[in-house]
């Protein structure tokens, strides 16, 4: 409710609302605004709710507010507002839409003047997908606990449900793990570390605002820095010529087939899941080099004499780790190599992220697997920002930048039969941190994820059956973006210059 009581946000026309101020002069007044929790769902608390699978949300609302009538001679009446809803997340939802129809008009000798347009209205709305996130990168760079907050609260005046969160990498481990303390020794400082207090804090922020947050830990590539607490658990670890190790630097791999690398992993998995109040827990599994399983290496004598391929290893430990979310009671969520990439063996509840390409979403819903869109053609936001690698003049390997035109442009249900649109989960947007830093964070990731968050709420059509049509999103999205700016978001990248906006 703060923000509804707070913002001043004017209308984005010549004027900013001038015009406006004689109709408001026998406008009714609204002076309150009822919360109605209807249907059969019990009553749960926000922090309840989202600990639900995000499938079972109940996000719906209806959102109905009078006008003044026809008898504009009457005296000027004061009206009630309604939002029903099945849920307290629903209620949050129709919450944010209603805080969205509310502008300010300035008075030079009183306090500004808060009204809505186009009443009566009544809005009955819910998203298309269960699953709609922003993805956020804390290893190439630390994000502070009040930073993440932030995106937290930004997240949420989009509608957006999940926080995913890439917490460690090669680069860096910031996370606590009781059962493994030594893990955190490759952070980059004492204080760049995130505790266990802190995970809870933000689970419960997040609750707040509606949304639940998917940790990630991504195995057995993209763990150099496991190395540092555990480095007999490694292959490959910084090598100089490391592009041939690894995507990026620096090198290392988890072994296959060690048996105590295996029950570090699945006590990790445990002590991790353990932890989180979510439904989905990601295990990763991106970019694995098979150089670093090669001949000559610990790797791959062991997977020689236990006559097993190292896709046989993959699954073994890939197996072991989703064992153990299991016993914790979360889903599994993996990248797309492991679904395409290797032949292992993948229980059908596990979640697929489609990151390389839009196009191999139909191969992965093809095999029975949910998906959700995380495709790097439309929705990686630290593309265009050229090479971070040595060589300057290079681009970035996803070129070109994402504009917000082709973030919207996206059709969740492309090239896939209608049977299979049940196993599309959702979408997200992503924020790898190569060159992204508390700094930019908001400047590159929004108003684009908001743009997702818009193609995830409202599907591939209107409600009218029509596509979806970015010369009638843009002022939403300029609305949307000034608003943000009002709610002191660090600098939401322009759309377009002022002049236009009007």
């Amino acid at each position: 409710m703060h923000y509804i009581t707070t913002d001043m946000h004017s209308r984005l026309i010549v004027g900013r609302g001038e015009t406006d101020r004689p109709s408001l002069q026998n406008a009714a007044s609204l002076q309150e605004l009822q919360l109605d929790v209807v249907g059969t769902h019990s009553l749960a608390s926000l922090v309840n709710e989202v600990q639900k699978p995000v499938s079972e949300w109940e996000e719906s609302y209806k959102l109905t507010i009078p006008g003044r009538g026809s008898d504009q001679s009457a005296p000027t009446p004061d009206i009630q507002a309604t939002l029903e809803a099945n849920s307290t997340v629903g209620l949050l939802r129709g919450l944010q839409t209603f805080n969205q129809l509310v502008y300010s008009l300035d008075d030079v000798e009183e306090a500004p003047t808060r009204y809505m347009l186009d009443t009566p209205l009544s809005i009955a709305d819910e998203p298309s997908f269960p699953y709609r996130a922003f993805m956020i990168d804390t290893s190439r760079n630390f994000y502070s606990v009040s930073t993440i907050e932030k995106t937290l609260q930004t997240m949420s005046w989009a509608k957006l449900n999940v926080l995913h969160w890439h917490v460690v990498d090669s680069q860096s481990w910031p996370l606590e793990v009781p059962t493994y303390p030594n893990l955190t020794a490759s952070a980059y400082s004492p204080t760049s570390i995130y505790t266990v207090s802190d995970v809870a804090h933000l689970q419960s922020f997040a609750a707040s605002l509606g949304i639940t947050i998917m940790l990630e830990i991504d195995i057995p590539g993209h763990t150099w820095a496991v190395g540092e607490a555990f480095p007999e658990f490694m292959e490959c670890v910084a090598k100089e010529d490391w592009w041939n190790w690894a995507a990026g630097p620096p090198s290392g791999q988890l072994k296959l087939g060690d048996r105590r690398v295996r029950e570090f992993v699945e006590g990790l998995m445990k002590d991790v899941a353990g932890r989180m109040t979510g439904s989905l827990v990601s295990t990763g599994g991106d970019e694995v080099n098979l150089n670093c399983y090669v001949d000559g290496t610990v790797t791959n004598s062991t997977l020689r004499a236990r006559r097993m391929t190292v896709d046989d290893g993959v699954s073994e430990l890939v197996g072991g780790a989703h064992d153990a979310l299991r016993s914790e009671g979360k889903v599994p969520v993996v990248w797309e190599e492991m679904v395409l990439g290797h032949d292992i063996n993948l229980a059908n509840d596990t979640v697929v992220l489609v990151w390389i390409s839009s196009a191999n979403v139909r191969s992965v819903v093809d095999k029975g697997f949910q998906v959700i869109h995380a495709a790097s053609d439309y929705f990686y936001l630290d593309c265009g920002g050229g090479g971070w690698l040595g060589d300057y003049n290079s681009n970035s390997w996803c070129d070109p930048f994402k504009t917000w035109q082709q973030v919207y442009s996206f059709d969740p249900y492309n090239n896939i039969t209608e049977a299979q649109r049940p196993l599309i989960l959702g979408g997200q947007s992503l924020l790898w941190s190569e060159q992204a830093s508390p700094e930019n964070l908001e400047s590159l990731a929004w108003p684009r994820a908001a743009a997702a968050a818009e193609v995830f709420w409202t599907g591939a059509t209107l409600s009218d059956g029509r596509p979806r049509n970015a010369d009638e999103a843009l002022p939403r999205m300029h609305d949307w973006r000034y608003r943000a700016c009002n709610y002191k978001a660090k600098a939401p990248h322009p759309v377009d210059p002022t002049f236009v906006v009007q």
